[in-house]
This record gives structure tokens, C-alpha cells and sequence, in this order.
């Protein structure tokens, strides 16, 4: 079975061919990160014409690289949320478009949940039930799956996910966007525990988030130092910062893990793939738990995800109606 997947949730415009569920054919991924990066972050309307401008020649390039002719497809599926509507409104358009040219099955996706289904295109071995934990720009969510195609959200942020705030921390060292990889680089010649900045726990029994503290905490650091004409150790800054959003989102995961009294962890979502991250998940993972971690082209938005979470819908006959809409606030 061949399937072609298509992804627009923000500013990637991706679409990917997957055999049988399994076997990747092709992944074509155009980014937006140079369009965006003047302006520190993604402007909807922007990524909605870029989205426009790029759908169909990566298409074409995704079935030329694939070997494979638009008539051989058997299927088809694109992200109907969540993420920007004008994004996500493109490739669900072209998607819907094409499978009825054709003839063929359409399957809208779960943004989040396609995410996790990286993870299980690559490891046959993983089981559930299990927890992930999925991490991105837009998203932290921590999951519970008690079989397959189940989910439960265990905990989510209550003010800026994850990856937005690598974001905000790196504009307020003036480092650059996207915030995520500029931070780890630069955190390589930093000291971690240089920097005093807090680790946010709720007096509430919760496996919710926050993140908004830290990234103020930093704010405030800098302005001080700002202020005094200090200079500022942005290495050692960037290297706590990312310490402490590692260890805050390392506590609750565990501690998931530990109440649903699973055996394995998947994780999703560009953040995880963060090399400090996972070399901290697996120092600190506890005896008995198992981790997986997506392939590093696999974590940040691609159509392969979208397609390989495709494949067990079909086969149950679980095609998507013409009329399905965008959801930008999709829950999983």
C-alpha cells in the first residue's frame, strides 16, 4: 500500500511517500526558518502563501523521489490540526483534491498523534501501554496510551510550551530564531549550574507544566545584569536554562511512567531532538524503563509521521470524510 502524507500544521511544508506502514520512499521537507527568522518567530499569514507557493512542487519532487507515479497512490493523508488554519487549510485542501481526483482513501491526522507515530514506524518493539511525551514550538504534552490508537493527556503546559520558550530565552540573549538549536549549541561551552534560576513545581498534585517562570527568571538576569554594565554570560545562561527545562520536564515524565507502571517512554516533537535532552533522559531513566526517540529528521514537522499514522486507519477502513474541516485547536 502506498501512501502519500502530506504536512502543513505551521511552516513546513512537507509530503512523504511510506510502503505498507513501514518503508520510507521518499521525505521532502521545504522550511520557512528564513522567512521567519527577521521576525523572531512564524507569521501565520506569511507561512499560509509560502505553504501556497511550495504544496505541489513538493509533491512532485516527494512521488519523483519515491519512484513513484501520482496514479500509483493508494491513499492519502494530510494534518487537519492542530496548527495555523491558513496552513493547515493548504495541505488538507490539496489532499482532499487529489484523493478525489483519484478515486483513492483520505485520512486526515492528529498533528500530536502523528508525532508519536514516529516512533513507532521506526521500533516494531515498542508496546503499549506506555507514556510519550510529545515537545515542540507549539506543544507539550505528556501522554498516556493505554493500546494502540488510545490516548490519554496526562499533562500539558499552562502557559508557554516548551520550545516557545528556548525561543523567547534566545531573543532575550539576542541569539537568534529558532531558539531551540542555537541554545544547545551555545550551552556546550557553558556552565549548567553557573546560573540560579528556578525549577517551577505546583503545590497541587499535577503533571502539568510551566515555563513562563524560567524564561522571566532569565529576563530579569539579564536586565540586572544590563543595568549594572555587566557583561553577560550568555553561554552559561543558555546552558542553565536548558538544564532546568530538561530537568522539569525529566521529573514529570518519570513520575508518569511510574503511576501508569509502564516498561516504555516515547518522545516526539522537535525538542526531543535535543542531544542534551536525551542524553539526560538516559543517565537519569529509571532501571526497567525503555526510551525511544524518533530519528533526528523524524522529531521537528515531516510528512513521514502523517503517513505511517495513516496506514493503521486505512487498513480498519477508517478513511476520513471530503467534508472534514481544519481544527486549529485539535486535542488528542
Amino acid at each position: 500500500m502506498l501512501i502519500l502524507g502530506i504536512e502543513t500544521s505551521c511552516d513546513e511544508t512537507a509530503a512523504a511517500i511510506i510502503e505498507n506502514g513501514e518503508r520510507i520512499l521518499s521525505n521532502v521537507v521545504a522550511s520557512q526558518v528564513e522567512l521567519h527568522r527577521k521576525f523572531w518567530g512564524i507569521v501565520p499569514e506569511l507561512a499560509s502563501r509560502k505553504h501556497l507557493e511550495l504544496i505541489i512542487p513538493v509533491i512532485k519532487e516527494a512521488l519523483k523521489e519515491g519512484g513513484i507515479e501520482l496514479k500509483n497512490l493508494n491513499a492519502i493523508a494530510a494534518t487537519y490540526g492542530p496548527g495555523l488554519l491558513g496552513s493547515l487549510l493548504v495541505g488538507l485542501t490539496v489532499a482532499k483534491g487529489i484523493a478525489y481526483t483519484l478515486k483513492i482513501p483520505f485520512v486526515g491526522i492528529n498533528h500530536l498523534e502523528a508525532h508519536l507515530y514516529a516512533n513507532f514506524l521506526q521500533y516494531p518493539q515498542i508496546t503499549p501501554p506506555l507514556v510519550g511525551l510529545i515537545i515542540s514550538g507549539g506543544h507539550t504534552e505528556l501522554i498516556y496510551l493505554p493500546k494502540e490508537g488510545k490516548y490519554e493527556v496526562l499533562g500539558t503546559t499552562r502557559d508557554d510550551a516548551v520550545g516557545e520558550a528556548f525561543d523567547k530565552v534566545a531573543r532575550i540573549l539576542n541569539l537568534g530564531y529558532p531558539g531551540g538549536p542555537v541554545i544547545e549549541e551555545i550551552a556546550k561551552k557553558g556552565n549548567p549550574h553557573s546560573i540560579p534560576l528556578p525549577l517551577t513545581r505546583f503545590k497541587e498534585d499535577t503533571l502539568d507544566f510551566s515555563f513562563s517562570g524560567i524564561k522571566t527568571a532569565v529576563l530579569y538576569y539579564v536586565k540586572n545584569l544590563q543595568k549594572r554594565a555587566k557583561s553577560i554570560p550568555t553561554a552559561d545562561i543558555a546552558a542553565s536554562f536548558q538544564l532546568k527545562v530538561t530537568q522539569m520536564l525529566t521529573q514529570n515524565l518519570f513520575r508518569a511512567a511510574y503511576l501508569k507502571k509502564v516498561k516504555q517512554i516515547i518522545l516526539g516533537g522537535g525538542v526531543s531532538s535535543n542531544l542534551f535532552l536525551r542524553s539526560f533522559l538516559e543517565k537519569e531513566k529509571p532501571q526497567g524503563i525503555e526510551l525511544f526517540f524518533p530519528s533526528l529528521e523524524l522529531c521537528t514537522d515531516n510528512a513521514v509521521m502523517v503517513a505511517a499514522c495513516a496506514y493503521p486507519k486505512i487498513k480498519k477502513g477508517k478513511a476520513s470524510p471530503l467534508s472534514l474541516d481544519a481544527q486549529p485547536n485539535l486535542n488528542l
